[in-house]
């Protein structure tokens, strides 16, 4: 490949990597201490709010500290949970609706919100351009700046316009870089540089590795007479068996539109596993399927989520920055909510940092204070009383680990005198395709359920054709000799959007990647059992487009 053109530079007070809610907090709570900074947002997304997908049941504790007068300032937060319905499910057909004395306290959504976090994050833009903040969407970050010390010094955008051949084509734009006194990584889940820090600067030395789900999403008009403003729906149980964790939600947002998907943990064991087929035949059910019958599929896409918790949190700083939100794994599972913790983890950070620049410090410290302040605050509180809800789960199934969780978080508040622990990496739990029974999922109808292809063109995906692909294999030969005979390559399960194929080419297995399909979840980088492949950036503006989902 001809040598790269020489980049140029920008410099800032801050950089920040990431427009989601801790980015977008963080760059926010900067503004309003010191109007002088000059801090800048990088996003991949082709706007703000593009990658953003949640459920979401929105806790405003956080954006209630960052805009305690967000009403006035017109933010997309109006549909007031109304009420609260959890159901187990027990069979295709049958379902125990769980009396509200025996759903765990955390889980009640009295003062909560059913939003679009991607409106949300759009909100947020606003509010930080008006506050002076440089964003730049439509930008992928792809490589971490070090000094000679190693320390962080920044990040660079990826090149524009190079052909799948790794040639330059005309249209061909060497990155920028940008270049901070401090870097925040708020990336959201599984962030691609985030988790190269974290190796880089062994910040899991202490931690147990992170764990994760992924969730898949639908938005849906339904029939006005179905609709129940305000209404939470939360399942557990069928689909899925008493070993593999996960659940269904359908929340009742404005405009006669429903949010629905299904979350399934990326520990589960059976190869033939399909989270995608599962959440389409979950929609059969007579309790989800009662609101989706004369309704319109508008939205669709997927994510992974964090689900840790409190034992897989990194150590969040290094020379030069830290990490926040997502990127660092701030949901709390037994909420089920990460946004409002993101929103304060990304405020606390910036306060962090604005302590130091007013000191006199030009960036040349670690800031250790971002973490004392984490532990000081309602976040890490909210994740220690939590912090069983993951483990239990694993150690006694869904039902029972549902019955600790009870006892645990209405009973004794999460102040049960032991920390269990989950050292097992999520792709290390598959069982051989040997030993594990194939599942006949149903064809879609078109009319409830549906396939992939037609899924990823609801979520308005569109990469640049001519570039090389974002998703790279370690090892090429991996895929057809270890995965195929040993898991049937759960590759073509997995993903949610139809990226991984095996197919016969004259005579020969081939495995076939589609990178323009990838909706960018990174389930592909955290479940392959052999680690063999490695997510990457593609072209800034890539990917899916859900706004308003």
């Amino acid at each position: 490949m001809t040598e790269p053109l020489e980049r140029e530079s920008m410099e800032f007070d801050v950089v920040i990597v990431g427009g989601g809610p801790a980015g977008l907090a963080a760059a926010c709570r900067l503004m309003q201490l010191d109007a002088n900074l000059s801090v800048v947002v990088v996003e991949k997304g082709s706007e703000i709010g593009a990658h953003i997908l949640s459920g979401n049941v929105f806790e405003p504790t956080g954006l209630n500290e960052l805009f305690p007068n967000w009403q006035e300032l017109g933010a997309p937060v109006k549909t007031a949970v109304s009420g609260d319905d959890v159901y187990f499910l027990t069979s295709a057909e049958k379902g125990i609706r769980t009396p509200g004395l025996f759903v765990p306290r955390p889980m009640h959504n009295k003062g909560n919100y059913i939003i679009s976090l991607g409106r949300l994050c759009q909100w947020l833009g606003e509010q930080a351009e008006g506050l002076g903040v440089n964003v730049f969407p439509g930008f992928a970050a792809s490589e971490i700046l070090y000094d000679a010390d190693g320390r962080v010094t920044g990040v660079a955008t990826s090149d524009l316009g190079v052909g799948k051949d790794g040639q330059r084509k005309d249209s061909y734009q060497p990155g920028y870089e940008l270049l901070g006194k401090y870097t925040v990584f708020a990336e959201g889940v599984r962030g691609n540089l985030g988790e190269q820090l974290i190796e880089r600067f062994d910040l899991r030395a202490d931690a147990d590795p992170q764990h994760y789900g992924i969730g898949i999403k639908e938005a849906w008009e339904i029939d006005p007479e179905k609709h129940r403003e305000g209404l939470v729906v939360h399942t557990a149980g069928w689909p899925l068996d008493s070993h593999t964790e996960g659940g269904g939600f359908l929340y009742h947002a404005e405009n006669n539109q429903v949010y629905l998907g299904l979350i399934v943990a990326l520990d589960y064991s059976n190869p033939y596993l399909s989270p995608f087929e599962e959440f389409q035949r979950w929609k059969l059910h007579p309790k989800i399927r009662q609101y989706l019958e004369g309704g319109n599929r508008i939205g669709y896409g997927a994510r992974a989520v964090n689900k840790g918790g409190l034992q897989s949190l990194p150590k969040l700083t290094f020379p030069g920055g830290m990490l926040v939100g997502c990127c660092a794994g701030f949901l709390n599972g037994v909420k089920i909510k990460g946004a409002h913790t993101a929103i304060k983890t990304g405020m606390l950070a910036a306060e962090a940092i604005h302590d130091a620049l007013a000191s006199g410090d030009e960036g040349q410290s670690e800031l250790a204070g971002f973490e004392d302040s984490v532990k000081a605050s309602w976040v890490y509180k909210e994740l220690h009383s939590a912090r069983n809800f993951g483990p239990a789960l694993v150690k006694f199934g869904t039902f029972w680990g549902a019955a600790f969780t009870f006892i645990d978080q209405n009973i004794f508040f999460g102040r049960l005198p032991f920390t269990w622990r989950n050292p097992r990496h999520d792709h290390e739990t598959l069982d051989k395709a040997s030993e594990s029974k194939q599942i006949d999922y149903p064809k879609p109808d078109g009319v409830i359920t549906f396939d992939r292809l037609s899924s990823v063109f609801l979520s308005s995906t569109n990469h640049e054709e001519d570039q090389p692909s974002h998703l790279k294999l370690k090892d090429e030969s991996v895929p057809i000799a270890k995965n195929l005979p040993e898991y049937d390559e759960p590759a073509q399960r997995y993903c949610p959007a139809g990226v991984y194929e095996v197919v016969e080419e004259a005579g020969e297995k081939v495995f076939k990647i589609s990178a323009s399909n990838c909706v960018h979840c990174k389930t592909c980088d955290i479940k392959d059992p052999a680690r063999n492949i490695v997510w990457t950036v593609p072209e800034g503006g890539g990917g899916p487009n859900y706004s308003g989902m």
